[in-house]
């Protein structure tokens, strides 16, 4: 997400139905995503992940924001574990008094300001919560016990590898204020945003269970295929997560053919979503409702208040992001849906399942903004599915990189760099004495500054600087690579650098370790000039290869190329390419053919150096 805000993408929704005025879609997937193993084997296959199938029925008074809720999930164990326990997610239970995400906000040095201390003065019907009242394995009744935000489940029987198991769940919730991405009447007057709304089940995975309480950061899911209906009043629109099955039930304007609605004061929307890790949905009586269709691509909806303020912007928003889709899909990996939705809901922006979530529009340049990093986050965290808990900065910094490409693809004045608001955020953080290593859990960091300087701008550096390091066209194809190799799966910081070092050749272990699992910095400087002598000291701790840009005394240029050489090798350039620089070595000497006048190390700033005073003499 993007700093002024942090956003959450979301999966698509009901209107898939207007794509095809003949049929309903039901297939989401024109990719067919890798399949995991029944039968999980480390000596068949080295990579396996486990799978979801939820069944749930919601029926939503408009009146209190409560909610009763059916679910019938189905397990599949992929892994080759035994499992003796699972974990439910129950988000809803954040936003009571007391709670840790609470408690947290109001001791942090630097809170949320949209969070500050609102929780704590909920009162008991603006509280969100999700009560459960029963859960069956197989149609054995479980003991099971509610920590926070986690259902801790006893199972009547361990789950075997490559073994399905039925959940049946029984659960009541309330809709809390909208405090935090989801919830209730937020700023915008949308009535209800609801995401991670439902009790979701944690992911396993080689690491063990990841079933982090809610504090303050995001989320992790398992893949899984998705049925679920929603009944509330009748005059509210839904859009989010999914395609929708019944258009000719529900009308406005969704139908294929004749409207049949029931004859009732509530309408129940059913949605059905493939190969997705979460599900969104949210819904207001004045929603508008505009569709724009992607050339050889997905359909693109927006949903929005009808508030003069508003509507020319989000209208106008909609050409730019049909290039966006397109730029995406071009420079990361086709879009393998059939539709994508921008909801207006929510607080700042969020990315979800074939969605995401945004408040405000009256700002074109923030609309615009908003809606290309959240449009991004679909490639970087929805379908290349990291942790965003564990490893913040693969989904908030890649997103960035990503989207200011996006941006400056359709800017009139391009910029040379678009990555230098992310340059000077994460050396600033690096001069500032507060930064953490990118290995920090995300509700960790000891400021909610210093967690947003490490994952939205170190990460998009990170990324923009590995061009630097293998070149750029190489970035490109690992870029594409990582997506082909790694899509629907739950890539890790190694799986992105494995990816570079195969398509360049070159050895990188050195650049993750020292960028994303240290504080190490990068300051290079040029010691001395003598007639044509050049001598360049490393002053930091973290190794790089040099470019480097010598004048003459006639004013002619030289580029020189300095590889490290613990890289075993260089990246594609057509600079003068001279010895290796051992890491070790402080200081680096050579010649040149004349005399020289000046000597300017990394020109182009793609370099993370933070002391660049030092780099010209």
């Amino acid at each position: 997400m993007n700093r002024f805000v942090i956003f959450i993408f979301c999966f698509s929704f009901l209107w898939s139905c207007s794509a095809s005025k003949n049929s309903v879609v039901t297939e989401p997937s024109v990719l067919t995503p890798p399949q995991t193993p029944t039968t999980p084997s480390l000596l068949k296959s080295t990579y396996w992940q486990q799978h979801v199938d939820y069944k749930m029925d919601i029926d939503m008074d408009v009146n209190t924001y409560q909610y009763k809720g059916k679910q019938t999930l189905v397990y599949t164990n992929n892994s080759p574990d035994v499992l003796n326990r699972v974990y439910y997610h129950l988000y809803f239970n954040a936003f009571q008094p007391g709670s840790e995400m609470d408690v947290r906000s109001r001791t942090i040095a630097d809170p949320d300001r949209r969070v500050g201390d609102r929780i704590s003065k909920l009162k008991p019907n603006e509280i969100g919560y999700i009560k459960v009242n029963s859960l069956k394995q197989n149609g054995v009744i479980l003991n099971h016990e509610t920590v926070g935000t986690v259902l801790e489940v006893d199972l009547a029987k361990p789950i075997q590898p490559g073994e399905k198991v039925t959940f049946d769940m029984v659960f009541d919730a309330q809709v809390p204020v909208q405090i935090r991405r989801s919830g209730r009447n937020n700023a915008d007057g949308v009535s209800l945003s609801m995401t991670q709304w439902y009790p979701k089940l944690a992911e396993y995975d080689f690491e063990g269970w990841h079933a982090d309480p809610y504090i303050a950061r995001e989320f992790h899911g398992v893949w899984g295929d998705f049925d679920v209906k929603i009944t509330l009043d009748k005059n509210y629109i839904i859009g989010g997560t999914g395609y929708l099955q019944n258009p000719n039930e529900i009308g406005y304007g969704y139908e294929t053919g004749p409207v049949t609605r029931p004859n009732s004061d509530k309408l129940t929307w059913h949605f059905n979503a493939l190969n997705v890790h979460d599900f969104t949905w949210a819904a207001d009586p004045d929603y508008l409702h505009d569709t724009v269709q992607v050339p050889n691509g997905p359909l693109l909806h927006f949903l929005y208040s009808n508030d003069n303020d508003i509507i020319e912007n989000w209208k106008k928003i909609q050409p730019e992001t049909v290039k966006m889709m397109q730029f995406f899909s071009e420079n990361v990996g086709q879009y393998p849906y059939k539709q994508y939705s921008f909801i207006q809901g929510g607080d700042g922006g969020m990315e979800y399942a074939m969605c995401t979530l945004i408040t405000g529009g009256s700002n074109y340049g923030g609309l615009l903004g908003t809606a290309a990093h959240e449009l991004a986050h679909t490639w970087f965290q929805f379908l290349l599915a990291s942790n965003e808990a564990k490893h913040e900065w693969m989904d908030e910094g890649f997103t960035s990189y990503i989207s200011a490409l996006a941006m400056n693809s359709i800017r009139e004045n391009k910029r040379k760099n678009p990555f230098l608001g992310s340059y000077r955020s994460y050396i600033r953080l690096a001069n500032s004495g507060i930064e953490q290593p990118l290995t920090t859990h995300a509700d960790r960091y000891n400021l909610n500054a210093a967690y947003g300087d490490a994952a939205y701008s170190k990460g998009a550096v990170f990324l923009a600087q590995l061009g630097y390091v293998i070149g750029e066209e190489n970035l490109k194809k690992t870029i594409k690579k990582y997506f082909d190799d790694f899509s629907f799966k739950h890539p890790k910081p190694l799986d992105i650098i494995r990816t570079a070092e195969k398509v360049s050749g070159l050895e990188l272990d050195w650049y993750l370790m020292d960028f994303a699992q240290t504080t190490n910095t990068i300051d290079y400087a040029v010691k001395s000039i003598e007639n044509n002598t050049v001598t360049l000291a490393r002053m930091g701790l973290m190794p790089m290869p040099i470019d480097v840009t010598v004048t003459y005394i006639d004013d002619s240029t030289e580029d020189f190329y300095i590889p490290l050489q613990m890289m075993r090798g260089e990246k594609p350039t057509t600079a003068t390419v001279i010895k290796d620089w051992a890491w070790a070595y402080p200081t680096y000497t050579f010649q040149t053919s004349k005399d020289v006048k000046s000597v300017e190390i990394d020109p182009k700033g793609l370099m993370a150096d933070i002391y660049k005073e030092n780099n010209k003499k």
